[in-house]
């Protein structure tokens, strides 16, 4: 089963030095519709004006993914990590309490866009860790690029049954990704124009998937996509078992 939510659908939050989409409900947006897919909870799309930062601020129980859309992400932490993440970057912190974590637009000129997902670990209270690997526009152009995985040969590890997925894909081309057994998803098309099982998406869409055993993707103009794919039923851990 596929539920599509149009660009117009998603909740849009300004605040002066950042714009902001959150697909689910995040901060003082509340929808009980819209809390997640499976482990994923959140999953924003984060515009930062130039040399803008997002202050040091904590989280728990959590695995912070972001993917560096355009411009330079300047990443700092409590654990002492600093440094510049380009477009198509990922990086996965592992925060399981006592760490603190910033994001900030590294230019002082031009703007800088990310997209910030939350999934939910299977262990509680894990060592904080930060992963990060840069890719490149070649990297993912037409096919799917697997970035985060639960294995160790994995680019970058998350420590749930999870991965995530990004993709270029020029026109007529055509993709598949296959969900097991009890498997959702989440695909968010970034920009561009696609046929995601017959349903004709445009930019700013996305598309939660349920146990739907075939994703088939065909481009119709030229798109950018991330994909999720995650377990239907999880058992939450830490802070989240207590709410």
């Amino acid at each position: 089963m596929l539920q599509v939510r149009r660009d117009r659908e998603i909740h849009r939050e300004e605040g002066g030095w950042f714009t902001a989409r959150w697909h689910f409900s995040f901060d003082r947006y509340r929808d009980p519709d819209q809390m997640g897919v499976g482990p994923l909870r959140v999953f924003n799309h984060d515009r930062l004006v130039p040399g803008a930062t997002w202050p040091m601020h904590p989280h728990a129980d959590v695995e912070g993914i972001t993917y560096v859309w355009r411009g330079s992400f300047r990443h700092a932490d409590s654990l002492g990590n600093d440094g510049l993440l380009e477009p198509g970057a990922v990086q996965l912190m592992s925060l399981g309490s006592g760490a603190l974590h910033s994001e900030q637009n590294g230019s002082a000129s031009e703007p800088m866009e990310f997209l910030q997902l939350w999934i939910l670990p299977d262990t509680p209270s894990l060592q904080p860790a930060v992963q990060q690997r840069q890719f490149t526009a070649d990297d993912r152009r037409n096919r799917l690029l697997k970035v985060i995985g639960p294995n160790e040969t994995d680019p970058v590890r998350v420590h749930q049954d999870a991965a995530v997925y990004v993709a270029s894909i020029a026109p007529q081309i055509q993709l598949g990704h296959s969900f097991g057994a009890a498997r959702a998803g989440y695909l968010y098309l970034i920009e561009g124009g696609l046929q995601v099982n017959g349903t004709s998406l445009q930019t700013g869409a996305a598309v939660k998937i349920f146990e739907e055993p075939q994703l088939m993707m065909t481009g119709e103009r030229p798109s950018e996509l991330i994909m999720v794919d995650v377990p239907l039923h999880y058992a939450p851990v830490g802070v989240w078992a207590r709410g």
